[in-house]
């Protein structure tokens, strides 16, 4: 939406990157959500303020400040789907044994992973296919209402289907209480043996990904004269939507049961490699700027198979070794927020050095970025009981 409006690339990669601080710090309020029983009630409510957020985004696109009302809007989006992220993992955790967690991580990550397609597919070949009829704002507020209407929908589709499992809340149900926890939360997860070797693996698994995930499509999208492939808004949606999300769904499944398998311990090494994919990908679409789509809807395909395949990897990492102990579901959220982080450093700063490298030695750049990732998972410590 913001590279058809107009906006630069490096003011779309920083904002879109600051965004993501709500994913950052949401264990910091974790805790407090251990006092609901019912971590399912916490699920659908962010639901609905989620759709919420969504419809005032595609209304304020109508207004003359639309950029500084997207970003407002979008902001609230984040954290609600944060804190929605803690319960729904919470939800998840209590509700399933440690094998089926790791039986159905490849589903969870796919239907996680899922919106970002359908964003990229189906909605933006909506969005292209409108641009042309009634204007690109007035196109992108109808995308965004329909989001609004689907997020709504299933809220309420929650509130009856998710189980109803309950929790106990702490002792000491006082915000005082609830403060006190939340230090011993913060201390107990620093006291873990390796934890900062953990954090620094963590961060360093998702450097290459955020900068992929963040100026590939812009590259999709840009001029060949600068350096992009060129297509239409429609065109990135059919690349991202077909061949693209099918392959995403099956290398995230695949790579669930392939983890289940092999086991993590042995399993991680390929899962990083897989997430390497794309970085290949996107180093051989920006040095050959193929013409046809039909070979950039395939080369496309194995990098969204690549992702889906390797995500699982830090999903049961964090899960199965991080966030074990006393308090697994705050941990679980410090966890992914040290993820986010190095998610947001990446999208951040990947703008300012797509701007100063150009597209095929950025592409180059990440993935020399990926390596690290792959030399800590020798110094990592597992627990196999």
């Amino acid at each position: 939406m913001f590279k058809s409006m107009g906006v630069p690339n490096e003011q779309i990669a920083r904002w879109t990157g600051l965004l993501g601080l709500a994913w950052v710090f949401k264990a910091l309020w974790s805790p407090f959500l251990e006092l609901a029983r019912s971590k399912k009630r916490l699920v659908v409510a962010f639901q609905l303020l989620g759709a919420a957020a969504l419809a005032a985004l595609a209304l304020g696109l109508q207004l003359p400040a639309w950029f500084a009302l997207a970003i407002a809007a979008l902001a609230v989006v984040s954290l609600a789907s944060s804190t929605h992220d803690i319960a729904a993992d919470g939800l998840y955790i209590i509700s399933l044994s440690a094998r089926q967690q790791a039986m159905y991580a490849g589903w969870q990550g796919a239907f996680f992973n899922t919106g970002k397609f359908l964003s990229l597919g189906g909605l933006v070949i909506l969005a292209g296919y409108l641009e042309g009829r009634i204007g690109v704002a007035p196109a992108w507020t109808v995308v965004f209402a329909l989001m609004a209407a689907a997020m709504a929908g299933l809220g309420l589709y929650h509130g009856w289907a998710l189980p109803g499992t309950l929790t106990v809340p702490p002792a000491d149900a006082s915000l005082r209480g609830v403060a006190r926890t939340l230090v011993e939360v913060v201390k107990d997860f620093f006291a873990k043996d390796g934890i900062w070797m953990y954090i620094v693996f963590i961060v360093a698994f998702r450097l290459a990904e955020g900068q992929i995930q963040t100026i590939g499509p812009l590259f999709l999208r840009d001029a060949r004269a600068l350096g992009g492939l060129g297509l239409s808004t429609g065109e990135v949606g059919i690349v991202y939507g077909t061949a693209g999300t099918v392959a995403f769904l099956v290398g995230s499944i695949g790579g669930g049961y392939f983890t289940a398998w092999l086991g993590l311990r042995r399993a991680l090494p390929f899962l990083i490699l897989a997430m390497n994919l794309p970085n290949l990908v996107f180093c051989y679409l920006s040095a050959a700027q193929p013409a046809s789509l039909t070979l950039i809807a395939a080369a496309l395909s194995i990098e969204m198979f690549g992702y889906g395949f390797g995500f699982v990897g830090i999903i049961l990492f964090i899960m199965q070794v991080v966030a074990r102990g006393r308090f697994q579901t705050a941990h679980y959220a410090l966890g992914t927020g040290f993820m986010q982080l190095g998610l947001v450093l990446s999208k951040m700063v990947s703008g300012d050095i797509q701007a100063a490298l150009g597209y095929r030695s950025f592409f180059l750049w990440v993935l020399v970025c990926a390596l690290p990732g792959l030399v800590l998972t020798r110094f990592l410590r597992f627990d196999d009981k």
